[in-house]
């Protein structure tokens, strides 16, 4: 195989996937508590190359590619040459190589998602940090897939960062079942207690103006991330994340029906930073604006 680009030895990877050319690919990062996540798209029909080796455990989630010609190795399994790679999962266990190089057909896209096998928010019962994850190259899993597209979401369209902590919780019990062939996840007998209920309510409604990451309001309950966000579902019939800013928008509504209060105050005194942020949160919540919303009560 005769190679046109040099990529670094894996020994001197920094945890993020490396792309040869570099400027053959438009790429962007969101981090969050243990997983971080990275939107890629290859803008050139020429030929490239990529490479990791992580502290990380990686997963490659690729939306689309098709290549001529081209090859890809995972230290543990076996070369794939491999040329319709649309809808494809590839996992990459922390410290093991990944090396590939091809001449696309197409534009590719994808995601690289980074997960941290000792993630502040994972469950201890889960051992998570204890597996000998093998490595898969090119399969496909419904529920691993559906989970890492919303965290592509996220990258592409970012929300409130408890929500993305969430995903990330999902995908490491969804890795776990993948890897042993069961259900990670214990079964959930009830949800919160009424104790529990009432502090959590209280606990969000006194934050409203700020963002609260999911390990916060766990504590609150006195429950694991994993566990909490299981049970909040249940009683409240949605994630926290998403009972959370709800609960802001409908504060949010009430402080429109100050005249004398711009959209820009009202967004503020909610902690958005910027009027554009509150203003989209404000449409995905309610379905319009806060402007539009404000004509429609004067």
């Amino acid at each position: 195989m005769t190679k046109n680009i040099e990529l670094p030895r894996p020994d001197v990877f920094a945890t993020t996937v490396k792309i040869a050319p570099s400027d053959i690919a438009r790429r962007r990062l969101a981090a969050w508590n243990g997983i971080r996540a990275e939107s890629y798209e290859i803008t050139r029909l020429q030929r490239f190359e990529c490479g990791v080796t992580s502290p990380f455990h990686v997963l490659i989630v690729t939306e689309r590619a098709e290549r001529d010609e081209g090859e890809t190795v995972v230290d543990g399994a076996r070369k794939s040459t491999l040329r319709e790679l649309s809808h494809k999962l590839t996992f990459v266990p922390a410290g093991r190589s990944f090396r590939g190089w091809q001449d696309p057909r197409i534009l590719a896209r994808g995601t690289y998602l980074y997960i941290d096998p000792n993630g502040p928010l994972l469950d201890p019962e889960l051992r998570f940090s204890e597996i000998e994850f093998e490595p898969r190259l090119y399969f496909f899993d419904r529920d691993i897939w559906e989970t890492a597209f919303k965290l592509r979401m996220q990258v592409e369209n970012p929300g409130a960062s408890n929500y993305a902590e969430s995903l990330g919780l999902v995908l490491a019990h969804e890795l776990v079942r993948l890897q042993h062939g069961t259900s990670a996840a214990p079964v959930l007998r009830g949800g919160l207690a009424g104790w529990q209920k009432r502090k959590v309510a209280d606990y969000i409604e006194d934050h409203l103006n700020e963002d609260i990451s999911l390990r916060d309001i766990a504590a609150v309950a006195q429950l694991s991330p994993f566990h909490f966000a299981r049970a909040f579902k249940q009683t409240f019939g949605e994630p926290p994340h998403r009972y959370h800013m709800s609960r802001r928008m409908e504060r949010a509504k009430t402080l429109l029906e100050i005249p004398d209060w711009s959209v820009t105050k009202v967004g503020m005194t909610l902690g958005f930073g910027e009027t554009s942020s509150f203003t989209t949160a404000f449409r995905r919540t309610v379905g319009t604006t806060p402007s539009d919303y404000r004509r429609s009560i004067m």
